[in-house]
């Protein structure tokens, strides 16, 4: 019997369609059909592409019945987020001003190399605008659902993106992460996410937010699904100049290759603080799992969100202090804010916040010299409701919209590589993630280690039931 498409795995889906089983439009015809039925009450897509996705699946198949090569995503459907670009759609970037742009003229390179690997774009996803963002929430477009829970944030600002894949509408989708945009809509929503090193992916055709910040990667309910996809995005493009000049390194064929040999140690101090019992619980869990029991002390990670959150602050205002002037009541108004507060940033304190990355930056990669790998919690807590906006943390009254990137930005504000894993904990409804943090340009270790939690079933990304 066939399985349903919401529960097939995009590596399940190119297998089918290379073997013959499945025809890459019945596939398409299918997750248009889900997106149909799950959307409207979930809110994920500001776009479906369902013309040029058809049209794209007939040429694939095509190709096989002519015994032509087919790449290793065959079939697959993907979407982006909605700062990517995509040909003849316009860049909403989840900005109401942004909808007076004409269409892109042509797709991101990571739109384009999915589409080499023969992906299949299905659409563009809902955000929090301009990506300033951790709640999923979109004051013009709406809120992106939780799945598991349409009551509650899908987090952000890679919201639709996570909602999209939790739904089963996509087995695969694209976000940013500057701050946390990836790991916290794949903690709350349940999902693996990857944020690859700085400068390890292009960003060309992507609308910016926090250039020496900004990372794209992929969302997926299997790490042999966001391998896949991190494969096949992988290479230089020479329009990225921010690009590191690196080989491609393909990490799916050593994800089972198992842990002998890696230093596993768990994040303390700032990382054992602030969160709910359920944020350090999923900590315990994997390190019990990956029957590691050392430590490490991420040195001033507090300071280091605090010069993230000056960094982000001045040069999101830099980038759209035009618009702020000229157009300040299409904004969010708490996005405004913020972009005019970050206007008024002393230059004297970006340049200590930006010394101070030099150091902290030397300070965290003297870790690796003793440890592979780190463990941290991904969000302070599960899923808070749509509209909620304040939340109680160690007894504290805190903002739910800065502070669920709380234990994200301190890794993401240096570049390391990270994987989210989403975890179960017994009894409870909802998910919550841990972060799997690496040393620069080793995703290789940190999808290892989430692979083997998704084996041995510590970690699980179950489709959300309708």
């Amino acid at each position: 019997m066939t399985p349903a498409f919401e529960t097939m795995t995009a590596h399940a889906i190119a297998q089918a369609v290379i073997n013959g089983e499945m025809t890459a439009r019945a596939i398409v015809e299918a997750c248009l059909a889900r997106i149909a039925q799950q959307d409207p009450k979930l809110n994920a897509f500001t776009k479906v592409t369902a013309e040029r996705a058809l049209t794209h699946a007939d040429a694939i198949d095509a190709r096989r019945r002519l015994g032509g090569h087919l790449g290793p995503l065959a079939g697959v459907p993907f979407a982006v987020k909605n700062l990517f670009d995509v040909e003849e759609v316009v860049t909403l970037a989840g900005s109401k001003i942004n909808a007076d742009n004409l269409p892109a003229g042509a797709d991101a390179t990571l739109v384009r190399k999915l589409e080499a690997a023969d992906a299949i774009l299905v659409g563009a996803l809902n955000m929090g605008e301009y990506a300033y963002d951790f709640t999923g929430e979109n004051a013009h477009y709406g809120p992106s659902r939780n799945p598991h829970d349409p009551d509650r944030m899908a987090g952000g600002s890679s919201g639709g993106s996570g909602t999209a894949v939790a739904s089963g509408m996509t087995p695969i989708a694209l976000g940013s992460d500057t701050n946390g945009s990836i790991r916290v809509p794949s903690s709350l929503c349940g999902l693996f996410g990857l944020k690859p090193t700085y400068g390890r992916l292009s960003r060309y055709g992507t609308y910016p937010f926090v250039s020496a910040f900004d990372h794209l990667g992929p969302m997926a309910r299997s790490v042999t699904d966001l391998a896949l996809a991190y494969d096949a995005m992988q290479g230089r493009d020479t329009a990225d100049h921010a690009q590191a000049d690196r080989p491609m390194e393909p990490i799916t064929p050593a994800l089972a290759q198992g842990l002998a040999g890696l230093r596993i140690a768990r994040a303390a101090g700032y990382f054992d603080k602030g969160g709910e019992p359920e944020a350090h619980r999923a900590v315990e869990i994997v390190m019990e799992a990956l029957g590691a029991s050392a430590s490490v002390d991420v040195p001033e990670a507090g300071r280091g969100r605090a010069a993230a959150f000056l960094i982000t602050m001045a040069e999101g205002a830099s980038l759209h202090l035009d618009r702020v002037r000229t157009r300040q009541n299409d904004f969010d108004p708490e996005v405004k804010d913020r972009l005019i507060a970050g206007a008024m940033v002393p230059a004297a304190w970006i340049n200590q916040a930006q010394k101070f990355r030099t150091w902290y930056r030397s300070q965290v990669l003297k870790l690796f010299e003793t440890t592979d790998v780190i463990i941290a919690p991904a969000t302070p807590c599960f899923a808070p409701r749509i509209g909620q906006k304040m939340m109680t943390l160690a007894g504290i009254d805190m903002p739910v919209r800065a502070n669920l990137g709380m234990f994200t930005q301190p890794f993401s504000f240096i570049g390391l590589p990270v994987a989210a894993a989403p975890i179960w904990l017994d009894g409870a409804p909802l998910p919550i993630g841990v972060q799997i943090i690496g040393a620069p340009w080793r995703e290789d270790i940190v999808l290892r280690v989430a692979y083997h939690l998704e084996t041995i079933g510590a970690a699980r990304a179950p489709v959300a039931i309708a």
